[in-house]
């Protein structure tokens, strides 16, 4: 029987990285602005927006179980959790493609991997590089 973990989402260890890409998203969105105006700035926040909304979900995906007899239910969790992250990340891109007009791609892709790189840089400095 798998093991919910009881620990609100808000609470676990991983959530700090969503909310450092959350930070990093919003300082990011701000110099984009200054250096290459609204469109740039608001490019830069969706980019941004399409790296740690996924990853947020996929946090909450992969933490739900806990405890050795949950290893079917925590694989399962891990892969589902996945899997609607590279959905989600897939249906934001060509949802701003489509929806966001002006748009400045050089900012999108800039806000989306300056956030990727913040999560893999939080894991490096928090496991003590």
């Amino acid at each position: 029987m798998a093991i919910r973990n009881r620990t609100p989402f808000w609470q676990l260890q991983a959530f700090r990285i969503v909310l450092l890409q959350l930070t990093v998203s919003m300082l990011l969105a701000v110099v984009a602005t200054l250096l290459g105006g609204v469109v740039g700035g608001y490019s830069a926040a969706v980019g941004a927006s399409i790296a740690w909304l996924p990853n947020a979900w996929f946090i909450y995906k992969a933490f739900r179980y806990q405890g050795a007899r949950s290893m079917p239910a925590i694989v399962q969790s891990f892969w589902s959790g996945l899997a609607g992250k590279m959905i989600l990340t897939a249906v934001l891109f060509a949802l701003a493609f489509i929806a966001v007009q002006p748009l400045s791609v050089v900012g999108l892709f800039a806000g989306f991997v300056l956030v990727q790189l913040t999560g893999a840089a939080s894991l490096l400095i928090m496991k003590g590089f």
